[in-house]
């Protein structure tokens, strides 16, 4: 029987992050002893990162873990930059049509992490509003949060969700 699986996304900035990782480590072991398997991770927030090295730590002594780097660029990688990421994963795949987003592929990987996910822990603070880009001709545009949007898509696809932003 394959396990489950299980998908990380928050913001790219957290606060109490010594709260964090024991509320995202206390979910781990959680997820595990009910058959999560596969860990699900993106890029370029601290959550992820630090969600990645505590599944790194467990992982230390529970082998059957696998870690999943879900890329939003590249489709095609060199052996370099694979065994780079194979140091820290133990796969990468970037998930089909999302070469074709442009700026909406995090929005994509992480509609796909979601899809792929029994559960998915989020850092998600709902009071949070992402900086407006510089030199933005729409004077009062305010951009989504990436977070808000996979969080608002988990919840439509009817996905176990685990907030460790609001279990403090």
């Amino acid at each position: 029987m394959e396990g489950k699986t299980c998908c990380f996304i928050g913001h790219r900035t957290i606060i109490n992050e010594s709260i964090i990782r024991q509320k995202i480590n206390e979910t781990v072991q959680m997820l595990i002893k009910i058959g999560v398997s596969t860990f699900y991770f993106g890029s370029k927030s601290a959550f992820d990162n630090i969600a990645l090295e505590i599944v790194s730590e467990i992982k230390k002594q529970n082998s059957n873990i696998k870690r999943v780097y879900v890329r939003s660029y590249a489709s095609y990688i060199d052996k370099t930059y694979k065994d780079y990421l194979l140091q820290l994963y133990d796969d990468t795949f970037m998930p089909a049509g999302i070469e074709r987003a442009g700026k909406a592929s995090y929005v994509e990987r992480n509609q796909k992490m979601v899809e792929l996910s029994d559960f998915c822990v989020f850092y998600y603070n709902t009071d949070y509003v992402p900086p407006s880009k510089r030199n933005n001709i729409a004077k009062n545009y305010q951009p989504n949060s990436g977070t808000q949007l996979a969080y608002e898509y988990a919840k439509r696809k009817k996905k176990t969700i685990i907030n460790v932003y609001q279990s403090f």
